[in-house]
């Protein structure tokens, strides 16, 4: 049985044409185009399970994507900076 997600995404149109100028952009990285047609495809109402089997990816991250989106909106889809102390190289 499909689980359904408590993140039920609707878009703004700025924010849809943005997504969609995304998803369509071939210079961006790849993980970026994805993302934004994770979005996409949640906006329109598809469960998790059935957008990670269209774009050939797993569901968490789906799940991932779609939170951050429902947290913080075009922000959400941005890299955060890794955790941890910063490299340190010796001269």
């Amino acid at each position: 049985m499909p689980r359904k997600s408590p993140y039920v995404l609707t878009l703004t149109a700025d924010q849809r044409r943005e997504l969609e100028a995304r998803s369509r952009r071939y210079t961006l990285p790849y993980r970026d185009v994805v993302r934004a047609k994770i979005v996409l495809m949640a906006a329109q109402g598809l469960d998790n399970d059935e957008i990670a089997a269209r774009l050939d990816t797993r569901r968490e991250i789906v799940s991932k994507w779609r939170k951050r989106f429902y947290e913080a909106g075009l922000a959400g889809l941005e890299e955060r900076p890794w955790g941890g102390r910063p490299p340190v190289f010796s001269p």
